[in-house]
């Protein structure tokens, strides 16, 4: 037998082991896919995590959708000016982080209408102090294949917690019937993902929309889930919109104590802030807090943290995340005037103008139809949907 015969057998050889070996291989795969397929640990749709039966209950719920709103900002003071002009003439003591432009109370829309499909999603009253709020978010539907434990799905939801800016948070149909937040040990047979729209420096773009849309698409692979995307240039209407509201209502109000001699020494001035209730926050700034561990406004000394003294305070309140019921431009006006006395200052405005109790009273006026206006919007200063835009 020749060398060319010998190699052709060895080479035929080799190659009928091998045929053979990528067959076994194949089978293992088959074998190995199949008892995945049927495997005992598969969540049943019809039993809860203690193995007792459920009834299968779907919510049949009736929400109204309201129009679309306009654009509605607040007007601290008479004569406001437009929108795309530098804003001048303001009260004293007035301090407007938002576009100002001169707007009725009567223009001030019933609601915000919510964004993106809301087949089966709690209603807006339902959610309004909750994770998850048609209001302001873009709600994204994730129809699952089966029943999904919390334990499972977790995990993959919380790689999409953030886009730009924007919150991403998820609640879920339990077997109960109710919708909740996705914890350990709970069971869903459906899922909501929500998108916060807007916050107080940004509206949602489209490059940030798709990022959401194709990481979203990969977290839904993960665990089983389609979504149900709302078509981006509505959402992107309803975000503008939202964020035309939040710079139109994103108004702050300040006073100003000036010392009436020479500038006020650190060390004396901590003790004096102390005793009139404020707490100091780690970036220097004093906060007064309003009972409930939230802050009714807040106090700058308008110094680095290395100086030894200062001539001028500075009152801040962050008028919509103050509820009304807190009066904490009342409350700041009567820190203020505690201060003056403690102190021997002087209120004033930014234009070292005396500020009277007249020119207090207006603006105290003018923040209740401020109030008033956040509240057509179902937008209530303080609340957790005006915290969440605000923040």
């Amino acid at each position: 037998m020749t060398d060319l015969q010998m190699s052709l057998i060895a080479a035929g050889g080799v190659f009928v082991v091998g045929v053979i070996s990528y067959n076994k291989w194949q089978e293992h795969k088959a074998r190995k896919s199949v008892e995945r397929a049927f495997a005992s640990d598969h969540d049943d749709v019809l039993m809860r995590p203690d193995g007792t039966p459920v009834e299968r209950s779907e919510p049949v719920l009736d929400i109204g959708a309201t129009p679309p709103m306009g654009p509605v900002e607040p007007g601290f003071g008479t004569g406001a000016p437009a929108a795309d002009e530098p804003a001048a003439g303001a009260p004293a003591g007035t301090h407007s982080a938002g576009a100002a432009s001169s707007s009725g109370a009567s223009d001030a829309p019933a609601s915000l209408a919510p964004a993106g499909p809301l087949q089966d999603a709690p209603a807006p009253a339902e959610l309004a102090e909750s994770l998850v709020d048609p209001l302001i978010d873009c709600m994204i539907p994730l129809a699952l294949d089966g029943a999904a434990r919390g334990d499972k799905i977790l995990p993959a939801l919380q790689q999409l917690r953030r886009i730009g800016n924007k919150p991403i948070h998820y609640i879920g149909l339990a077997v109960s019937g109710d919708w909740e937040p996705i914890v350990h040990g709970g069971v869903y047979t459906k899922l909501q993902a929500g998108v916060q729209m807007a916050t107080r420096t940004t509206a949602l773009n489209e490059l940030e929309y798709s990022e959401l849309v194709t990481r979203l698409r990969a977290v839904a692979d993960e665990i089983g889930a389609e979504p149900e995307v709302p078509d981006m240039i509505e959402v992107m209407s309803e975000a503008r919109t939202l964020h035309k509201f939040v710079a139109g209502h994103d108004a702050q109000l300040g006073v100003n104590l000036k010392s009436n001699g020479p500038p006020w020494a650190m060390s004396t001035l901590i003790g004096a802030l102390e005793k009139a209730g404020f707490d100091v926050r780690p970036d220097g700034r004093f906060a007064m807090p309003d009972g409930a561990g939230g802050v009714l406004f807040t106090l700058s000394t308008n110094v680095t943290l290395g100086a030894d003294t200062t001539d001028r305070l500075t009152l801040l309140l962050d008028v919509p995340c103050v509820a009304p019921a807190r009066d904490g431009f009342g409350a700041m006006v009567t820190a203020a005037r505690d201060l003056v006395l403690r102190l021997d200052g002087s209120m004033v405005d930014d234009f070292e103008q005396p500020l009277l109790d007249s020119t207090l009273d207006e603006i105290a006026g003018q923040v209740k139809e401020f109030y008033t206006e956040m509240d057509a919007a179902d937008i209530p200063a303080g609340s957790t949907r005006a915290l969440r835009l605000f923040s």
